[in-house]
Formats: C-alpha cells, sequence, structure tokens
C-alpha cells in the first residue's frame, strides 16, 4: 500500500474519532472524561478504528488533541464543546453527508433559493462554493437544483451560516425542459 493510501486511511480515521468525541459531548452538552471513555472507546470498537475497547490512551490523546485545537474546552472538570468545535462537527457531518448520498431518484426536486445581500457578498460565494462541492446545478444565478433529498443537509448549512430566512427550500414534481438536468444527474 502506497503512503498516500494510508495517510487518507488516517485522516478519515482521525476525522471519524473526531466526529464520535465532539457530538458525544454535544448531544449532552458537556461530559466528563470518566463518562466519555467508555462510551466513545465501544462506538470507536465497534467502527474498527481501535483493536480493543480498552485503549484509553487513543481517546485520550484525541481529547488532549481536540482541546489543544479549541474544539473542545475544559470547564469544571468538564469537557464541553466550543463554538469552533460546533462549526467543525457541521462541516464532518456535511462531508460525511457528501459521500452518502443516495442515487434512487424518486422523481422530485430540491430547489434552493437564496437571497443575500450584496454588502455579504462573500457569504453568497460560500454557498454556492458548498451547493457545487454537494453537486447541486445552477438554474440561475440564486436558484439551484438537486434531484435527491437533502434537506438536513440544507437546514445544517442554514444553521451554519445563518442564513435561516434568506435561503427557501422547495420539493417540486416537475421542472420545465428538464431534460438537461436529466442528463446532467445521469437520471
Amino acid at each position: 500500500m502506497g503512503n498516500m493510501e494510508s495517510e487518507s486511511r488516517k485522516r478519515t480515521k482521525r476525522n471519524q474519532l473526531r466526529k464520535i468525541i465532539l457530538e458525544t459531548i454535544k448531544a449532552v452538552g458537556f461530559l466528563s472524561v470518566a463518562l466519555v471513555v467508555p462510551n466513545v472507546l465501544g462506538a470507536m470498537y465497534k467502527m474498527g478504528l481501535i483493536a480493543s475497547p480498552q485503549q484509553k490512551s487513543v481517546v485520550e490523546s484525541a481529547t488532549k488533541r481536540l482541546v489543544r485545537t479549541g474544539l473542545l474546552k475544559w470547564r469544571n472538570k468538564r469537557l464541553r464543546l466550543t463554538r469552533k468545535g460546533e462549526q467543525k462537527l457541521r462541516t464532518l457531518t456535511l462531508s460525511e453527508y457528501t459521500q452518502k448520498i443516495i442515487r434512487a431518484w424518486d422523481k422530485k426536486w430540491r430547489i434552493l433559493i437564496f437571497d443575500i445581500p450584496e454588502r455579504r457578498k462573500g457569504l453568497r460565494k460560500k454557498i454556492r462554493n458548498t451547493l457545487q462541492a454537494i453537486g447541486f446545478v445552477r438554474l440561475q444565478d440564486s436558484v439551484w437544483v438537486y434531484p435527491y433529498d437533502c434537506e438536513d443537509l440544507i437546514t445544517l448549512l442554514k444553521a451554519d451560516l445563518r442564513v435561516g430566512d434568506d435561503m427557501l427550500y422547495i420539493i417540486v414534481d416537475v421542472i420545465e425542459r428538464d431534460a438537461k438536468l436529466r442528463r446532467r444527474f445521469g437520471i
């Protein structure tokens, strides 16, 4: 196995570990290390990230790294998720979501319309780049279409970018002259 493949696997495992720890802490709001370690170790063992649930050092070093990078913080001997940690968790979830797209089309189009003011031009660009990365196709400047269910992803995106009222998610049965879109998505 080459170095690139090996490094890629390590990064994937590291991101899975980060996600498990961050999700665990977010789910409860805060946790002490004594509670985090058994739950995280069990999940990691089931996912094949560690050889045995007794490998506490893996989780402890990952937790220390997350604290050092500012994703977690200690408060009253308990770990808490920071704002930066919440953003990282959303990014990891988004990345995971885009890899698990279901390719069975239900014959409904998902349309996303957004209206971001000129003074927030950078945000507009970020939204466009994210939609492109997910696989959306641009119909018009701020009108994008996608054939698969992605409501959860859009909800996450709205929360992450704080654009709730400026973005509208629509599900439609028919788009006029959609042959080009069908070819583009291979459906």
